[in-house]
């Protein structure tokens, strides 16, 4: 099967289900070379260390870091980074943290121009079209690290299962170390369960129809006490203008 047609079958999914897991090899056979080159991948993965803690938690948790980046596209356009501004959910979206403006340090610039960043979010573009057809999109970027230790769980979900108020989502797993359990969730309108699956290895990815399931992540748990755990992904948001 070739480049195209397994994102029309990517795309069908999606259509059919509401949310689709892809795993690692299935999204690299869907990527160029460059975006996953081992220099490139290594490069964009490291760009997660040293990232500030999200200080807006309401729950009084420190066990997220966190950086943000806008980026929009018109139809038939390349994809634009916008000016740094905050992060907006209503709390009918975000009951925990929502209703204000959060102000996260911005994603590198380095990074968000470098192969792996751009290709992924042409590669989600072109995707969720397949649903839409060619449309304006504002799009969120969210770098997470979510820690944990002998303190306590770190929660990849604190507001719990939810919907993020856009079109579409895109959870893509950066890195794991010394964690167990994170478990993603998916349910209907109606609360029922529709799957449940685990990102465990680089580029690992849930897709969602955020308009049609809501989608939550379990805690997470050190497998060592001792020694450093973190969960990191990258979360893509994309709502029509």
């Amino acid at each position: 099967m070739d480049i195209i047609s397994r994102q029309h079958h990517l795309a069908g999914q999606l259509q059919e289900e509401g949310f689709a897991f892809v795993a690692g090899a299935a999204i690299d056979a869907m990527l160029p070379p460059v975006a996953i080159a081992p220099n490139a991948w290594d490069e964009f993965a490291a760009s997660w260390n040293g990232m500030p803690v999200d200080t807006y938690m309401a729950d009084g948790g420190r066990y997220r870091r966190r950086r943000f980046g806008v980026f929009s596209a018109a139809p038939g356009q390349i994809i634009r980074r916008e000016p740094h501004q905050p992060h907006y959910q209503a709390r009918d979206y975000n009951a925990l943290n929502g209703g204000v403006e959060r102000w996260f340090e911005p994603i590198d610039p380095g990074v968000a121009a470098a192969p792996t960043f751009s290709t992924l979010l042409e590669f989600t573009r072109a995707l969720f079209e397949e649903q839409t057809g060619m449309v304006a999109w504002r799009i969120e970027a969210h770098q997470f690290r979510i820690e944990t230790g002998p303190d306590g769980a770190g929660l990849p979900t604190p507001e719990g299962m939810h919907r993020d108020g856009v079109d579409f989502v895109l959870v893509l797993m950066v890195r794991r170390t010394n964690i167990e359990q994170g478990t993603t969730t998916i349910h209907d309108l109606g609360g029922h369960a529709l799957g449940s699956f685990t990102l465990n290895h680089p580029r690992d990815a849930a897709l969602v129809d955020d308009r049609r399931v809501f989608h939550g992540v379990t805690p997470v748990v050190p497998v060592d006490p001792a020694l450093p755990a973190f969960r990191d992904v990258l979360v893509l948001t994309y709502r029509r203008l």
